[in-house]
């Protein structure tokens, strides 16, 4: 028994498909969370807005959140920051410059599903590190959460 326990620990612990190395959300996972809440969006917008913006732990995990907008560049709901649901962060830009939201809506636009770069505050650290956050269009509404580049 011991021998079994110990060989699932240890399976456990290096197999990538299970967990990340650093215990820190994978790219597979931000593409599951997005797919989830936008299937959850679809059916019931006004509700799953409220989860998500309350950190609901159905929608918060570890280092991983959603975040939605509208296809003007309003913030709609954020699993991170409450203060900015409700505003307009069309012109919001990165500590590079790069106007990431306004460029998320345009590949919203014209890709539908993407992956894109940028840089923001990691919740658990508090520091600016580089993000891949990935999206998906889905009606009027585009659907992010992302990964943070450690």
């Amino acid at each position: 028994m011991k021998n079994s326990l110990f060989a699932f620990s240890v399976i456990l612990c290096v197999s990538p498909a299970v967990f990340a190395a650093d215990g820190f959300a994978t790219a597979k996972e931000a593409e599951a969370l997005v797919a989830r809440a936008a299937k959850a969006v679809a059916t019931d917008r006004a509700t799953v807005f409220k989860e998500i913006t309350a950190k609901d732990k159905k929608w918060i995990d570890r280092d991983l959140y959603p975040v939605v907008y509208d296809l003007n560049g309003k913030c709609v709901a954020h699993g991170q920051n409450e203060k900015q649901v409700g505003k307009d962060l069309i012109d919001l830009a990165d500590a590079d410059g790069k106007e990431f939201i306004k460029e998320r809506v345009q590949l919203a636009k014209s890709k539908g599903k993407f992956w894109q770069d940028y840089k923001f505050t990691d919740p658990l650290t508090k520091k600016v590190l580089p993000k891949s956050a990935y999206c998906e269009k889905t009606a009027d509404l585009i659907v992010c959460a992302g990964i943070y580049k450690r």
